[in-house]
C-alpha cells in the first residue's frame, strides 16, 4: 500500500451546494455497480463511508490536536481513513478485496476498554456492514467522492447534518415501502419541545430508529452547556436502544454528525434490555415512536407477567416504559387509536391503561390530525404524555386539526411545525397552568376513563357528528377508522389465544 497523501492544513469548507452535488455524484455511481439494488443498498453504503470519514476529522484528528501525546486512535494503522482512503494506488480488486478481508473485520472485532470507548460503536456498527459494491474500480471512485467532503469545521458540520438530514428522509421513504415508517420531524420536535428538557436529565428512546429524538433532545440541550463537566455528562445521558442494523448504523452517523462523538445506543432488543434493567438503568424521559401493528416473538413475550402477555409491540413497549421511568420521570409516546380504544376486564391493553392511570399521571392526549405518518400508513394515531408521579385525576385531550383546505397529507405535503402552535399556547408551560376547554381541547375525568374500561379513544365533544353536516369523504374515512381499530382489536385476541396455547 503505498504511502497516504497529505492533507493541507485545513480543508477547504464544503459548501451545501457543493455537498449536494458530491452525495448524488455518489448516488450516480453506485447505481452504476451490479451489487445494487436500490436505495436501501446505496444508502448503508454510503453511510459506512461518511461515518469513517467523519470519525476520522471528527474524533481522531481532532484527538491528536488536543493531545498529541496522550490520544490514543481508535483505529489504527493500516485501518484509518488517511491510511487506506486516500491511497490512489488501492483500487480495482485489491481495494475490494481490502475493503471485505481486512478492514470491516479488523473493525467488527474492536473492543473497547469502558462503556464509553468509541471503540465499542464502531465494532457494532461494523458487525453488520457488509460491502455490497462488486466492481473495486466503481468503490475507488465513490471513496475518492466521500473523501472530498469535510467535518473540520462546525460551518461544515451543520452542512452534512442538513444534507444527511435529506438522505434520512430519503432512506425513510424507501424504508416505508418495506413496511417500517419512521416520526415525523415535526412531531419529534413538539414532543420533545414539550417535555421541558432540563440538563441533567437522562434521556431514552427505546425505539432509537435513526435517533431523530436523540437528535432533537440534544439539540434542545446543548445550548445550555456551560461547562466540559456539563458537555460529558449531556453526551452520556442522550440514550438509545435499536434493534435493527440499518436504523442502527443510521442513527449512530446522525449522532456523530451533531457532535455526538460516541453515541451511547445499545444494540439490542429494547423490550429484552428493559426487562433485564435495575433500577440503576432508570431514566428520567423517554421519548419514543415505538413500532405497533407488529408481533413479538413469543421469547420475549414470556418475559413479561403473567397477564400483561401479548404479541403486540406497542403494548409492551408502554409497559416496559413505565417501568423504565424513575419517581418523578415523565414521557411522550405515540401511540395509535386502536390502542386508545382497547377495554374490557380481559383485555391486556386495558389493563396495562390500568397500571399507566394509577401509576402515572397521565396529563395530556394530543390526537394527531389524520395522515401524519402518509403515506405509510393511515391509521391514526396520538401522542400520549404522563408522568410518574400518582395517579391520574384528570385527563386533557386536544385535538390538532387539519389545515384550512386540507384532507390530509401526503410525502410532497408533510405536517409541518407551525400546525402545533395552537397547542403549544394552550399548554399553559411546564406546569401547565390556565389551561381551559376549547373548540379543539376538552379534559375528563379519569373516573369516567375506569366506567368505560378505560377507552381513551374519546372524541372531541365540541364537534357535532351529524352526518348531515358531514362530507361522504368524511363518512368513508371514519369507517375505515373504525375497521382499523377493529382490526387491531382482533389482532390483539388472536394474540392472547396464540399465547394461550403454547
Amino acid at each position: 500500500m503505498a504511502a497516504p497523501k497529505k492533507k493541507t492544513a485545513e480543508a477547504a469548507a464544503t459548501s451545501r451546494t457543493r455537498l449536494a452535488s458530491l452525495i448524488k455524484s455518489a448516488r450516480d455511481t453506485m447505481r452504476k455497480d451490479a451489487g445494487m439494488n436500490g436505495d436501501l443498498d446505496r444508502l448503508p453504503q454510503l453511510s459506512w463511508l461518511l461515518f469513517l470519514k467523519a470519525f476520522e476529522e471528527r474524533v481522531e484528528q481532532e484527538g491528536e490536536a488536543l493531545d498529541p501525546d496522550g490520544y490514543r486512535r481508535a483505529i489504527e494503522a493500516p485501518y484509518r481513513w488517511d491510511d487506506w482512503a486516500t491511497d490512489p494506488d488501492l483500487s480495482g480488486d485489491e481495494l475490494k478485496a481490502f475493503v471485505n478481508e481486512k478492514l470491516i473485520p479488523h473493525l467488527a472485532g474492536l473492543v473497547g476498554e469502558h462503556a464509553e470507548d468509541p471503540r465499542n460503536v464502531i465494532s457494532t456498527i461494523f458487525r453488520d456492514v457488509t460491502n455490497r459494491m462488486q466492481s473495486g474500480s466503481l468503490l475507488r471512485d465513490l471513496v475518492n467522492l466521500v473523501d472530498q467532503i469535510h467535518f473540520v469545521s462546525t460551518d461544515d458540520i451543520h452542512t452534512m447534518a442538513f444534507v444527511y438530514e435529506s438522505i434520512l428522509k430519503e432512506m425513510r421513504d424507501a424504508a416505508g415501502d418495506s413496511g417500517e415508517f419512521y416520526t415525523p420531524r415535526p412531531v419529534n420536535r413538539f414532543m420533545v419541545r414539550q417535555s421541558f428538557l432540563k440538563l441533567g436529565d437522562s434521556i431514552l428512546d427505546p425505539a432509537s430508529g435513526t435517533a431523530g429524538f436523540l437528535v432533537q433532545a440534544y439539540e434542545e440541550l446543548k445550548g445550555q452547556v456551560r461547562t466540559e463537566t456539563q458537555h460529558r455528562q449531556l453526551h452520556a445521558d442522550i440514550r438509545g436502544i435499536e434493534k435493527k442494523p440499518l436504523p442502527y448504523l443510521l442513527g449512530s452517523m446522525n449522532l456523530l454528525l451533531h457532535g455526538i462523538d460516541a453515541p451511547q445506543v445499545r444494540r439490542a432488543n429494547a423490550l429484552l434490555e428493559m426487562r433485564n434493567s435495575t433500577a440503576a438503568d432508570r431514566v428520567d424521559v423517554v421519548l419514543t415512536n415505538p413500532p405497533f401493528g407488529a408481533e413479538e416473538e413469543s421469547t420475549v413475550v414470556k418475559a413479561f407477567p403473567a397477564g400483561f402477555q401479548t404479541q403486540e409491540t406497542a403494548w409492551l413497549f408502554l409497559y416496559s416504559i413505565l417501568d423504565q421511568l424513575k419517581r418523578g420521570g415523565r414521557c411522550a409516546i405515540v401511540l395509535p387509536n386502536g390502542s386508545l380504544f382497547a377495554t374490557g376486564e380481559t383485555s391486556i391493553g386495558a389493563k396495562i391503561k390500568k397500571k399507566l392511570m394509577q401509576d402515572c399521571d397521565l396529563h395530556t392526549v394530543v390526537r394527531l390530525p389524520q395522515g401524519v405518518f402518509a403515506p405509510y400508513t393511515q391509521i391514526p394515531s396520538n401522542i400520549l404524555f404522563f408522568e410518574k408521579t400518582g395517579p391520574t385525576s384528570d385527563v386533557w385531550f386536544y385535538e390538532v386539526p387539519l389545515p384550512e383546505g386540507r384532507r390530509g397529507y401526503t410525502k410532497t405535503k408533510p405536517m409541518q411545525l407551525e400546525e402545533f402552535d395552537g397547542c403549544v399556547e394552550w399548554w399553559g408551560g411546564e406546569k401547565r397552568e390556565g389551561r381551559e376547554q376549547c373548540e379543539y381541547a376538552w379534559k375528563v375525568p379519569a373516573e369516567q376513563i375506569v366506567n368505560s374500561g378505560f377507552n381513551l379513544d374519546i372524541a372531541n365533544p365540541h364537534v357535532g357528528d351529524e352526518l348531515t353536516h358531514r362530507t361522504p369523504e368524511d363518512l368513508v374515512d371514519e369507517l375505515a377508522r373504525t375497521e382499523m381499530e377493529i382490526l387491531g382489536l382482533l389482532q390483539e385476541l388472536r394474540g392472547e389465544l396464540g399465547g394461550h396455547g403454547e
